[in-house]
């Protein structure tokens, strides 16, 4: 015999786990501080730089 479940609680558990799995995500991609982004700015110039100094020209 198959459980009985009400199915307003289950529409609500659904919509705060997809919060939830939404907040996560946003503190990843946001949750950095200031010097974390300047880091990552600076690292991605530097291979950028390195890159471009060993282009040959055509």
């Amino acid at each position: 015999m198959a459980d009985i479940i009400n199915l307003r609680t289950a529409r609500k558990r659904k919509a705060r786990d997809e919060k939830a799995e939404t907040a996560a995500q946003n503190r990843i991609v946001f949750g950095r501080t200031k010097a974390e982004k300047d880091l990552t700015q600076a690292k991605a110039e530097q291979a950028a730089k390195k890159l471009d100094g060993h282009r040959r020209e055509e």
